[in-house]
């Protein structure tokens, strides 16, 4: 049976990533690895940790790579429509990450190659038996109408729902000392950016890997 192993918030961590992906049993010739989004902000290595994702990619097609709220805040702070959001939810250590890592103090100091990551990440990811997507969905709502600010935003209203989705849904976004596991739902952020985990979970399984 093909393994999904999907990946919580990493915010930066690079160290704690590295380490995470030493320690889970991952073959990519058969199973899928996902990270839920919140690649960057906060943490001082967000530019190392595209690095380290990018590099995944060119190396296996079984990897998939979820938008989460902070790249939609980048990209808006790029695209000059709320520069205020961004900067106040950790940007800034990732601006100046990138100005350290690159030599250069423009205006954007991302090379073009991460652009191209942000701007190829997916919404959400489905199989047969789960949903993945990195904030949560809202009730009654069909997955293909879901609004992007739900699937990135979306807290308590999705976390505090018993509605069926018809899978289990796989999210990150908000951080718990400990996965959430529920009927409906597993929560897999668990705050690696605040002192505490990175966390893995491998389905269908449902074991988890936290470093």
């Amino acid at each position: 049976m093909e393994r999904i192993f999907a990946i919580g918030d990493i915010h930066g961590c690079l160290d704690k990533l590295v380490f995470l992906m030493g320690v889970v049993d991952v073959d990519l010739t058969e199973d899928t690895l996902l990270f839920i989004g919140d690649y960057i902000d906060r943490g001082t290595q967000s530019k190392e940790v595209i690095d380290y994702l990018i590099g995944l990619s060119k190396q296996e097609n079984r990897v998939i790579f979820l938008k989460g709220n902070h790249e939609l805040m980048l990209e808006h702070y790029l695209a000059g429509i709320d520069r205020f959001t961004f900067l106040a939810n950790g940007g800034q250590a990732t601006l100046d990450n990138y100005m350290r890592e690159c030599g250069h103090a423009g205006a954007n100091p991302i090379p073009s190659t991460h652009l191209n990551f942000f701007a190829n990440l997916r919404l959400y990811y489905e199989t047969d038996e789960y949903i993945f997507v990195h904030a949560g969905l809202k009730a009654n709502v069909p997955l293909e109408k879901q609004d992007e600010w739900d699937m990135l935003w979306i807290r308590n209203e999705f976390i505090y729902s018993d509605f069926d989705f018809g899978k289990r849904v796989i999210f990150g976004h908000t951080p718990f000392r400990e996965p959430l596991v529920l009927d409906n739902k597993i929560g897999i952020d668990t705050g690696a950016v605040y002192g505490n985990k990175l966390t893995c979970v491998e389905l269908p399984a449902v074991e988890f890997h936290s470093v």
